[in-house]
């Protein structure tokens, strides 16, 4: 049974709190959040202690840590908890700098503890169907990608102004599946980025609409579509051409119900919002952490995955601001360790 600290209760904690609790091989023995009200009544809903980020590092009975907190504290705590011995999943981004991701991967490395990034879409029961089925050679060759990714609506300006920009924010999981799915980092990142849907959005210095194209070693292709807004639902598409043909995995529908009519044919939306498509996706994500601790196996998504990532976001933003293609260094370690 893995003994794990939950730090940081707010609504992603809040769903990591119901898997941590719900998986057999898992406890959720204490949580912390700066607001303690809030690690109180999380605590008190799963049986667990409301403790200080300090007080769950130093318990040697803690075996884990899942990290749950604002991006600016990701990597002290991914090196205070592996320094402590914990293992680690830790949410997106590692951090907003590249250089410190990179320090804290250093340190990391030097701990010899696991350490596992929650880029929760690679468990997605669809994406990973549509991953199997390009490994086992069904549709040939990769060679042309298209994510879709589409938010209902844009977050509040607030939010906007501590994110890191939408490619570290919010494009950094479609950078991840990019990787995942055509197994290597690409040579070249050019991305153009517009504020389209909220001025205010612009105002604070960020993108709310971006394309993104990726270009590989081979010649293989990948582009990227983020909006911050798509008024009929949560987007979340996956293309991937190849040289036998065609694997696509589409939206997860509010229901699956189909009216055909002289008028015309008509289905649901897609569902609201991440919470609503990825819960099954956010489960198998922990059990596969669970798994990798408790049997000494690799992690599924590594620091160094999410380190590829962040370059990607970075050269994505900078790429963005001269209009320019950014050439990533292949021989970055993180690079030859990602993917």
């Amino acid at each position: 049974m893995l003994k794990v600290g939950l730090l940081g209760a707010g609504r992603i904690g809040q769903v990591h709190a119901v898997n941590i609790a719900g998986n057999a091989r898992s406890s959720l023995v204490a949580v912390s959040d700066v607001h303690r009200p809030g690690a109180e009544a999380l605590a008190a809903k799963f049986g667990a202690q409301a403790r200080s980020t300090e007080e769950i590092l130093s318990d040697p009975s803690i075996d884990a840590v899942l990290v749950a907190t604002s991006t600016d504290t990701h990597s002290d705590l991914i090196e205070a908890a592996t320094a402590a011995g914990k293992a680690v999943l830790c949410e997106k981004p590692v951090d907003l700098s590249l250089a410190r991701a990179r320090a804290c991967l250093g340190a990391a490395r030097l701990s010899g503890r696991p350490v596992m990034i929650g880029f929760n879409r690679r468990f997605d029961p669809n994406f990973a169907a549509l991953k199997a089925a390009a490994q086992r050679g069904e549709i040939g060759k990769s060679e042309l990608l298209s994510v879709t990714s589409f938010d209902p609506a844009p977050p509040p300006v607030s939010y906007i102004k501590v994110s890191g920009g939408l490619f570290r924010d919010m494009m950094i999981h479609d950078f991840d599946m990019a990787n995942f799915l055509m197994g290597e980092v690409p040579v070249t990142v050019r991305a153009v980025g517009s504020s389209i849907v909220d001025p205010e959005i612009g105002a604070a210095g960020d993108v709310d609409t971006a394309v993104v194209t990726l270009t590989y070693a081979d010649g293989r292709i990948a582009v990227i579509k983020n909006s911050r807004r798509a008024v009929y639902g949560y987007d979340q598409r996956v293309e991937l051409l190849g040289s036998d043909g065609l694997l696509q995995a589409q939206n997860m529908l509010e229901n699956t119900v189909v009216k055909s009519t002289t008028a015309g044919v008509v289905s649901a939306k897609p569902t609201y919002f991440f919470l609503e498509r990825y819960m099954p996706a956010y489960a198998a994500e922990w059990e596969a952490f669970v798994s990798a601790v408790l049997e000494n196996a690799p992690m599924p998504s590594t620091l160094e995955d999410g380190i590829a990532a962040l370059a990607m976001a970075e050269a994505a933003t900078e790429s963005a601001r001269t209009g320019q293609a950014v050439t990533l260094d292949l021989q970055e370690d993180f690079y030859r360790k990602a993917v």
